[in-house]
């Protein structure tokens, strides 16, 4: 394997919010690392710092007599934030009145509590626990005597990506589906040594890996949602199941191991984030900080992929050679792809779908072509790194035949893989970092989706010089180095709109902007040393999924309210809740984009909110819940009439161990704190927010 790419890394820092217990076994410290993308592409923020428009400066007057009638604090003609100048889409004259239809509540106030704070009229409820048992014939759970075949039959740990799926024939049952993302062995095993993990605890965090789908029932009455244990669907997926490598990377010579030399199969799934569903009834699974897990890494690509050249954190090395890079070199390159599950067949074989490239996946979208083809978009969540797009070239079959749902699996191994670039409408020396205007008044410009690869029937073809199919498929970062995509701040969770087709991207933070040697604020990142994120809003042309060029704007620029830098698509931000980390986004039967937040900065525990993103109440924002001590929100649900979060990592702080744990919760005082999946729902039984 030839060199593709010199690589010289620089400083990074802490990210705002984690705890180092988080980073450590999240994401491999990743940012206490050089930041893996040393190319010399334009920098996102280079880009954002020319895109508010004239019709934002021109709206800004506006903005500030409609804050003032609503009671407002108003902005001096002498200071002119960029947030305040309100871009397009802007409320033409809010005049107070019913919040937007899915978004009529009290919005919970930012808090530190050690629970799920929901708003005034709800109820809630833990649906299923780590540790609960979902197969027939695993044990209950017991901290003190967990074992791997135990935790294979149980609810694995730290979900993240969360779906819910009718289950036909079952009244009042759906089916769940959910990641295991990683494990934190501390909170896990009382007195673990971290420099001498057992076997035994290194193979019950294997069996507490991967994937969960077990069958929920609701109680009509209260609204609450428990787990159906030894469900003939239920199933788990671990780090030792057996996968199929489909797609045009399937049998290449750089997946091939001493263990398959065929290389086309793979045992297990890691750091699974966020995911998505397809229209075909399958669920799909990112695989994000996989790097973490191997050990002993000294080529390029492995560097670009943020690979460690020493142990690892865990020392899964010393008990599987498949860790260790030294010994097997092409085992990572197995990871980092997209997981294809079809949750209705527990005997089926998960699929890892080499045509989307390999990354760090936060998760994957679908959206269909007009003609009926699979569109998916996925972000690579690091600094600087970039935004990706997948357009199949076969089209869905409607049904629940066997043939149309076998032809369905196909359809996400043929087509092309895309990578973003982002022009901006203003000249870089107009963006100073602070979230100040350019000249023509609005953070927007467009965009280019600029092809990598394509994969067909009879073969791939490279639309990357110097670079094979089969390296653009395994080493998909260089390629998008190659081509010139826009780097941008830790591209998270990607959705489409299914009311609008408009596409959202949540960008969690990425602190490092502007910091030394760093690239600094553009366009598309207004701001140096970015703590709070932001969320940019991208319209296809014609709006078409399959389109090779796009419009962007800054949908909302995350922070206190109060901060002249922030932005809430104009809206009156006296008016809206504060927010910080941006992370997974989905949307409410009404086209609301709900939001959940990844080691929020402003004092307060992370949260879920709502936000409208059209009509004269666009950019409104209000806090749904907050998470307990320690945790993340992640893999939002929201149904008509119930709310669904994971809440991950409760008490992950630094210095936390089971026998001095930094949280009590789900379970009260001297219970372990557990990972857990809660509902919520209105206590008088109508539709959330209505």
């Amino acid at each position: 394997m030839r060199n593709l790419l010199p690589l010289i890394g620089s400083t990074g820092s802490h990210p705002g919010g984690r705890s180092e217990m988080t980073c450590r076994f999240r994401c491999g410290d990743a940012c206490f690392h050089p930041a893996p993308n040393t190319s010399a592409n334009e920098y996102v923020g280079d880009v954002i710092a020319g895109a508010l428009s004239r019709r934002s400066m021109m709206r800004a007057a506006a903005a500030v007599t409609v804050t003032a009638a609503a009671g407002g604090a108003v902005v001096g003609a002498g200071a002119t934030p960029a947030a305040a100048q309100a871009p397009e889409g802007t409320p033409a004259a809010f005049t107070g009145g019913k919040a937007a239809r899915g978004l009529r509540f009290t919005p919970v106030a930012p808090n530190t509590a050690d629970a799920v704070t929901v708003p005034e009229g709800y109820g809630q409820n833990v649906v299923i626990r780590w540790g609960e048992p979902i197969l027939r014939g695993a044990p209950a759970f017991d901290p003190n005597r967990q074992t791997a075949q135990a935790q294979a039959g149980q609810f694995g740990y730290n979900c993240d990506f969360l779906a819910l799926l009718p289950l036909r024939g079952e009244r009042g049952r759906q089916l769940l589906v959910a990641n295991h993302e990683y494990t934190d062995e501390i909170l896990m095993f009382k007195g673990y040594d971290a420099a001498n993990p057992t076997r035994e605890q290194v193979e019950v965090a294997w069996a507490a890996h991967g994937l969960g789908v077990v069958v929920v029932e609701e109680d009509r009455k209260s609204g609450r949602l428990t787990a159906v244990p030894r469900h003939h669907l239920n199933r788990r997926v671990t780090a030792t199941t057996e996968f199929r490598v489909t797609g045009p990377a399937a049998g290449s010579n750089l997946l091939k191991t001493s263990a398959d030399p065929t290389g086309k199969k793979v045992l297990g799934t890691l750091n699974n984030c966020a995911g998505g569903e397809t229209p075909w009834g399958t669920t799909l699974h990112g695989e994000e900080n996989f790097n973490q897990y191997f050990a002993n890494a000294s080529r390029p690509t492995d560097a670009r992929y943020g690979i460690g050249t020493g142990a690892t954190e865990r020392k899964w090395e010393r008990f599987d050679k498949r860790f260790d890079v030294a010994q097997e070199p092409n085992e990572v390159h197995r990871f980092g792809y997209i997981v294809e599950l079809d949750p209705y067949d527990p005997t089926s074989t998960p699929r890892k779908r080499t045509a989307l490239g390999r990354f760090k996946h936060e998760g994957a979208t679908i959206r269909l072509t007009d003609d009926g083809r699979p569109v998916a978009y996925s972000g690579d969540d690091e600094r600087f790194d970039y935004m990706y797009k997948f357009v199949g070239s076969k089209r869905m079959r409607h049904g629940n035949s066997r043939s149309a749902r076998e032809h369905n699996l196909t359809l996400l191994d043929e087509g092309t893989l895309y990578v973003a670039k982002l022009t901006g409408d203003s000249p870089a020396t107009e963006i100073d970092g602070t979230g100040k205007l350019p000249a023509d008044g609005e953070f927007d410009g467009s965009g280019t989706w600029i092809p990598l690869a394509t994969a067909t029937a009879k073969g791939a073809v490279s639309h990357v010089e110097g670079m094979t199919a089969e390296e653009v498929y395994v080493f998909t970062r260089l390629a998008g180095d190659k081509v010139g995509a826009t780097k941008m701040d830790r591209p998270e969770d990607i959705q489409p709109s299914p009311h609008t087709g408009k596409v959202y991207v949540a960008l969690t933070n990425n602190t490092n902007r502007g910091v030394g040697s760093n690239a600094k604020a553009d366009e598309a990142n207004p701001r140096n040393a970015n703590k709070h994120g932001h969320i940019l809003e991208l319209t296809e042309r014609r709006n078409r999924a399959d389109a090779t060029t796009f419009a962007w704007s800054l949908f909302l620029v995350a922070g206190d309210p109060k901060d002249p830098a922030t932005y809430f698509a104009g809206f009156p931000k006296d008016k809206v809740s504060q927010i910080s980390c941006p992370d997974n986004v989905a949307f409410d039967p009404h086209g609301n984009l709900w939001i959940s937040t990844d080691g929020a900065q402003l004092g307060s525990h992370d949260g879920l909110f709502g936000v409208a993103t059209k009509g004269d109440r666009r950019g409104e924002l209000k806090q749904f819940l907050t998470v307990p001590k320690g945790a993340e929100t992640c893999g939002p649900i929201v149904q008509d009439r119930r709310v669904l979060v994971a809440v991950q990592h409760p008490g992950e702080i630094t210095g936390a161990t089971v026998e001095n744990p930094a949280s009590i919760w789900p379970d009260g005082p001297g219970k372990m704190v557990r990972p857990a999946v809660v509902a919520v729902w209105r206590k008088d039984g109508c539709d959330i927010g209505t």
